[in-house]
This record gives structure tokens, sequence and C-alpha cells, in this order.
């Protein structure tokens, strides 16, 4: 039987199933880095440096199971973010089984650095047209470039005959030490809309965000760069950003850890979530108009 992959099958992409039977393709690059994505959400659920280091935090009570969206990794939060709209929290893209897209269109050449890469697309379900009738193709596209970085290429085309507006987020839960060692730069001076006072505006007056108690923020107009800097690990995160002006900052802190039921009671020290997005302005899109979006992790 031939392989879904086709002839991308390879030391570079290796297509297996989950304890679910839920395909996982394995991406694999020349230095030993290598990411796991999932058919279930189209999602990241592992990314590993050349010693084998997990860089993504997955939650020691992750749900696996479809539809049950999993914490770990970099959930997609598609067509909406948070509770901002009518439908289920962060929208329906992280919770359905995507495919693998055997023949995009041509991407730029700079998304097609070296061969570990996976194409993915997610078009609506009948039942999805009834909560969101809005006709689109999602196309997604993991890629572990030569030197170990991660990048996601995202299109969303409107292939319907009316506009529509949608939000993204790249919800990423990054592996760290402690939460009380790190430090966010790059988001100094900016305006903020603050989740956990009803959304209400503030300008951010430190240096860097370091963290006391829970966060959840989105920061409007944020850099092309970000730093997240772990200092017991020794290790810098940097995420770079095209098309996504937005940044979310979120850290459940003790309490509401407890809360989560998908998530440790202190595991909320093992991670922070900060995510390229658009959330403040969504994306408008006309019939047969296109949105481009690109995330690129790498970390030092």
């Amino acid at each position: 039987m031939s392989s879904p992959l086709g002839d991308q099958e390879s030391e570079a992409v290796k297509l297996t199933k989950d304890k679910n039977g839920v395909d996982l393709i394995t991406l694999q690059n020349p230095r030993g880095f290598s990411a796991k994505v999932s058919l279930h959400g189209g999602q990241v659920i592992s990314w590993k440096n050349d010693r084998g280091e997990e860089l993504l935090f997955r939650s020691s009570k992750a749900n696996s199971k479809p539809p049950a969206p999993v914490r770990a990794g970099i959930p997609i939060c598609f067509p909406q973010f948070g509770n901002r709209g009518s439908l289920e929290q962060h929208g329906f893209a992280r919770n359905r089984i995507w495919e693998i897209d055997r023949n995009p269109p041509p991407l730029h050449r700079k998304d097609c650095d070296g061969k570990a890469f996976i194409d993915l697309l997610l078009k609506p379900s009948e039942e999805d047209m009834k909560i969101w009738p809005h006709s689109f193709e999602f196309r997604l596209r993991v890629l572990l470039t030569p030197d170990g970085a991660l990048k996601l290429i995202s299109r969303v085309r409107n292939i319907g005959c009316k506009a529509f507006s949608f939000s993204i987020a790249y919800h990423t839960y990054f592996s760290v030490s402690d939460i009380s060692e790190v430090r966010v730069e790059g988001l100094e001076t900016l305006d903020y809309l603050d989740n956990l006072h009803h959304k209400k505006r503030f300008t951010e007056q430190g240096d860097a965000l370091t963290f006391e108690n829970e966060v959840d923020r989105i920061y409007i107009g944020s850099p092309h760069m970000i730093g997240v800097f772990d200092h017991e690990k020794k290790r810098t995160f940097f995420i770079r950003k095209e098309g996504l002006p937005d940044a979310v900052v979120w850290n459940p802190w003790e309490k509401r850890a407890k809360a989560i039921v998908d998530m440790g009671d202190d595991e909320y020290r093992q991670t922070i979530c900060v995510d390229g997005a658009a959330v403040e302005k969504p994306i408008t899109l006309k019939p047969g108009e296109e949105w481009t979006g690109r995330l690129e992790l790498s970390a030092l």
C-alpha cells in the first residue's frame, strides 16, 4: 500500500499513528532536531533540539482523543480566539481532523527551506458550516529548517461568495524550567488588553515582562520578534512573526491551574504561552482573497 505521504516519506518525513489511530507526522533534520505534527488539530505536539530536549510543554493530563483539544505544543485557535464570538472557546480548528495536502499551491521560496516539512489542509464540514457558515480552505505548512527552527506558514482562502472575518492565534506552550525564572522581551511600552480586567486596555510599564501571578493579555501591534528568556535553563526562544500583529501572553498561575481539568496543579510553573496572533482587529477576506501568516520559533 502506498504511503499517504506519497513520494515525500523519507528520513526527513515519517508517518505513524498515535494511540487513538490518528495520523502523526514526524519531521527530522540532518542535525537531529525533530518535530511531531498531529492531524488532530493540525497541531505541533513536539519540538526537540539536537540533544533530544523537548522545547514545547505537554500537560501530564492532556486529552488526546478527538474531538477534545490537546493541551500541548501549538494549538491553532481559528476562526475565533478565546470567547470573542459565538463559537466554542478558541474556535473549532484545533478540534478537527485535518488532512495531508498532497498538492498545495506553490509557496514563497523562503518557505521551502529543507526537506523536513508537511502540508496540511482543513476545510469546513457540514457541521462547521452550520455554526460558522463560511467556505474556506486553511492550508498549513509545518517546516523544520536545517538549523532546527520551526516554521508554521498558514494560508486562509475565502472560497465562498461572501466576505468573512476571523481571528487566529498559534497558542504556543513553551517548556520552561520555572515560570518565576522567565522573562519576555519585546513588549515594552505596548498597549495590551487584559482579559483578567474585562479586556480593559493598559500600557506595559516594565522593561521586560516577568511573572508573579496569573497573566492573560493581548499585546497590540507587537514587533516582529519577541524573546522568551529562561534563566535557569540558559535558553532563549525567539518568536518571529509576519501577518500576526498581536501577541498573546498567558499563564494561569496556581489558583486557576487547579481549576483546569487537563492540567496538573503545579504544571503552570513549567510553561509560558506566547502566541503570534491576529485578534484585536479580525482579518476580513472578500471572496477569492487569501491571507498568509508566518510564525518562526528558534531556541538558543
